[in-house]
């Protein structure tokens, strides 16, 4: 069993006293970032000083490798930010920081440490297949922190929906083996850093501190070894980021360094969530101003982007999980509410460390044009280019949904689905769009297909056969059900997972035959498109739907997939001689999810009302 956290202290576990002459009502009680490295691209460091008055104090760093560029001194007297430069000729080790005033003095030392070796920062692409888990319903690996004394929410009632229910890291770990069977190549968790709020701390989008795991979670360790046990599987790790806000208890917002810190206005003032004012030429710059800096809800106050300081303590802190956790991709939380310049800053700075580091952003928006703005790759009308690579893809999810129940007509049911992919020219590299069927925010879709398992099975196939990477939810190859009425409804516990759970769905002999035949279902094409590169890097090719039918085509030099998807609640017949600009030499088809080869008579296939075929092509 892995050690249990320990409850965060105020003096930094990464500084070490080594000797010190006190200052009149002075100590030190925080420098962040924890620790830093030599070698790194940028030499250039801030480190934040936090303490009473220390902020009138003189600073020194006793150390060759390290340059002391510049001391900050901002309103708040108990900040100080320094700029220090490190030298490319830097040893690993310990740097003497001395604070004075007249003969007084305090004395600490700072850690730079070697950057090691192991796997990190390889990106998530399109050959991946993300799944997306909420710690605190997943497993509970380690009951012992699942209160921690001193915390503000002390709930832990698993029949509670806002409450605690005690799933962490160690529960995660010692379920990677499921996830590796079922085929998931990476592992995005909802945030996990503290989040000391008195309500709803579960969910981890405030978080209350920047350098530390929540300790119901685990430590800064458990989440190391979290990264270690993906790779050594060849799986990934994807980290949650939320630059846009804080928890409205997190340190520097119950102590400002200074007034602009924040975007803050003579009384609270919410974001309109109209993301159109953003890119409107028609805009008002105050509704533009309300919707970028108006704050996501009263918890989570939002973060003044412009502000320099603030800059670099999120992308410093971003690095530093990157290096320390061997992190291999983000997830950007509320994409387009945040500045796009700074955005485009962040993302340089982190690629300048790691060139192979990508990013995906949440864009819960509605139109692809809308969708497309926010990426990278200067588009028509887009004021800054925000190097975003890969968007959350909102409007295939809302397609997928229509296609499955609603009729076929013009701009309805199947030709929906068609004709949002159609418009992918808007998009630079469509391939890094993360599809989904469903999240920790949206309707679980096995509900809103009216828990038909024809139509679920459908979807899934469409997820795993159609460009982009996908995203399945937590629970979803078991069947998980709700709506988002309220969203608790959503975020249930994986059965299985924690003590006292009468079935385990982990297992194949907790699950009930629908959730059983699901699972395998998922898996089986999970595997095929992990084994199969034309699922992950292929050409597409799709067909105008005819008769409710939506036919696309996978295909590269070596190999050809061929999806039918019968969007009818009827059983129905398709002639095969129309694709012959794909099939014209084919001699059979191999069923990827029966595993059965046919030849099929006169040419023409069936499907059963809402039934879709995933056909390898045998040339």
């Amino acid at each position: 069993m892995l050690k249990s956290n320990r409850k965060i202290t105020t003096v930094l576990v990464a500084l070490t006293v080594f000797g010190w002459s006190p200052l009149k009502g002075q100590s030190i009680q925080r420098i962040e970032p924890l620790n830093w490295w030599v070698g790194m691209e940028n030499p250039t460091l801030q480190l934040v000083i936090y303490g009473p008055e220390i902020g009138k104090t003189d600073v020194q760093i006793e150390d060759k490798g390290i340059e002391l560029v510049k001391i900050n001194r901002v309103e708040n007297p108990n900040y100080l930010f320094l700029d220090v430069k490190v030298a490319a000729s830097a040893k690993p080790g310990w740097s003497t920081l001395t604070f004075s005033q007249g003969k007084k003095k305090l004395t600490y030392r700072y850690e730079l440490k070697q950057r090691d070796q192991k796997v990190k920062a390889q990106g998530v692409n399109s050959a991946d297949l993300i799944y997306l888990i909420m710690p605190d319903r997943f497993a509970n690996g380690n009951k012992a922190n699942d209160q921690v004394k001193g915390m503000l929410d002390m709930s832990l009632n698993r029949d509670s929906m806002y409450l605690r229910h005690g799933g962490d890291l160690e529960g995660i770990i010692g379920k990677l083996d499921y996830l590796q069977d079922l085929g998931v190549t990476s592992l995005w968790l909802t945030p996990v850093l503290t989040n000391d709020m008195p309500q709803a701390s579960y969910h981890g989008y405030a978080n209350t501190e920047t350098y530390h795991i929540d300790p119901r979670f685990g430590s800064n360790d458990t989440y190391v070894q979290l990264g270690e046990q993906l790779h050594k599987r060849q799986m990934k790790l994807i980290f949650d980021v939320v630059p846009n806000h804080i928890g409205s208890y997190h340190w520097t917002v119950k102590d400002k360094p200074m007034s602009d810190w924040l975007n803050e206005w003579p009384s609270y003032t919410q974001t309109s969530y109209k993301d159109q004012t953003v890119f409107d030429p028609y805009a008002s710059a105050d509704d533009k101003k309300k919707m970028v800096k108006g704050w996501f809800v009263p918890t989570m106050p939002d973060m003044n982007e412009q502000n320099p300081y603030v800059q670099n303590y999120l992308t410093q802190s971003h690095i530093w999980w990157i290096e320390t956790a061997a992190i291999d991709g983000f997830r950007i939380d509320t994409y387009p509410y945040n500045d796009l310049d700074f955005m485009a800053k962040w993302t340089d700075r982190i690629q300048q460390e790691y060139p192979n580091f990508t990013f995906f952003g949440e864009t819960w928006v509605h139109g692809v044009a809308n969708q497309a703005y926010f990426l990278g790759g200067k588009h028509v009308g887009q004021e800054v280019d925000s190097k975003l690579m890969g968007v959350t893809d909102f409007q295939l999810n809302y397609a997928i949904g229509d296609a499955l129940n609603q009729k076929t007509e013009w701009t309805a049911g199947a030709n929906k689905l068609y004709s949002t992919l159609a418009s992918d020219y808007q998009y630079p590299t469509p391939e890094r769009n993360v599809l989904f069927l469903d999240n920790h925010d949206k309707d679980r879709f096995f509900s809103v297909v009216g828990e038909n398992v024809q139509k679920y099975k459908s979807a899934m196939a469409w997820l795993m056969t159609t460009r982009g990477i996908p995203q399945l939810y937590y629970g979803a190859e078991i069947l998980m059900k709700n709506f988002s009425n309220p969203d608790g409804l959503l975020r249930e516990d994986f059965q299985g997972g924690f003590a006292g759970d009468k079935m385990n769905k982990f297992s194949p002999e907790g699950r009930t035959k629908p959730e059983q035949d699901m699972w395998s279902y998922v898996q089986t094409l999970a595997n095929y498109r992990k084994q199969h590169a034309v699922l992950q890097t292929g050409k597409t090719m799709q067909y105008v739907p005819e008769d409710g039918i939506y036919v696309y085509f996978r295909y590269n030099e070596q190999q050809t997939v061929m999806v039918v998807m019968n969007c009818n609640d009827v059983a129905k017949e398709i002639k095969l001689d129309r694709f012959k600009e794909r099939n014209s030499k084919v001699k059979s088809y191999f069923d990827i999810i029966q595993k059965q080869e046919t030849s099929p008579a006169d040419n023409t296939l069936k499907l059963e009302a809402y039934e879709t075929k995933v056909l390898e092509l045998k040339f």
